[in-house]
């Protein structure tokens, strides 16, 4: 994401200068180059803000995307742990009963 944005940055800067010097070395009236670089100005502003809005909007459905995906994996595992909580449960209580009857066989034998 930041390489797009940088690259987009980049973009816009170096059109915004070269429409600059363009304006600038061209044959014209101080007047007509003053509005020109004006009317730049703002075309370069106007793409920025459209840019920056476009940028903002992708980050956040991005954001939305993986905190929806995040989400879910999240919730797969915590019920993968839940599960494998409950077969350790299991095998302890089935390790338990068979202590309590060896433990039976040799009160019995005393």
């Amino acid at each position: 994401m930041s390489d797009n944005s940088n690259t987009l940055l980049a973009v816009i800067v170096g059109s915004a200068i070269g429409a600059a010097l363009g304006v600038l070395y061209a044959p014209d009236k101080g007047e007509n180059t003053r509005r020109r670089i004006a009317e730049k100005a703002t075309e370069a502003k106007d793409s920025l803000a459209e840019n920056a809005i476009d940028l903002k909007d992708r980050v956040v459905n991005t954001v939305a995307t993986e905190k929806q995906s995040l989400d879910t994996r999240v919730e797969s595992l915590v019920s993968d742990v839940s599960y494998k909580a409950e077969d350790v449960i299991s095998t302890l209580e089935r390790k338990l009963s068979e202590l309590k009857a060896k433990n039976k066989k040799l009160q019995k034998t005393s």
